[in-house]
C-alpha cells in the first residue's frame, strides 16, 4: 500500500540533435609574471608600552568595582524593600486581628 514509486525516465520526442563535435586547441605556455611586491600597510601598529598596560589594567579593575558595587546596592535596595513590605504586613495583620477580638 504504502510502495514508492520509481520515476520512469521519459523517452525523448520530437528531433534528436547529435553531439557537438569538439575540436582540439593549440597549447600556448606563458611566461609566469613574478609576482607584486607587498604593499606595506597603512594601518597604525598598535604598540603597547609599559604604561599603557598599567592603564588599561587600572581602569579594567575600576570598570569591575563600580558595576560590582552597582549591583550589590541594588542587591541591597530589593532586600531591605522585601523586608519593610514583611514588616508592613506583620502589623498590618495584627491591626487586623485585633480588631476581630473586640
Amino acid at each position: 500500500m504504502l510502495r514508492p514509486k520509481i520515476p520512469t525516465m521519459p523517452t525523448p520526442t520530437g528531433l534528436v540533435t547529435p553531439p557537438a563535435v569538439i575540436e582540439p586547441t593549440a597549447v600556448v605556455q606563458h611566461h609566469p609574471t613574478p609576482a607584486p611586491a607587498p604593499v606595506p600597510s597603512t594601518r597604525p601598529m598598535v604598540q603597547l608600552t609599559p604604561g599603557a598596560v598599567l592603564a588599561l589594567v587600572g581602569g579594567g579593575t575600576a570598570v569591575v568595582l563600580v558595576v560590582g558595587a552597582v549591583l550589590v546596592s541594588m542587591l541591597l535596595a530589593v532586600a531591605v524593600t522585601g523586608a519593610s513590605v514583611a514588616v508592613c504586613a506583620v502589623v498590618i495583620r495584627s491591626l487586623i486581628s485585633s480588631q476581630h477580638r473586640r
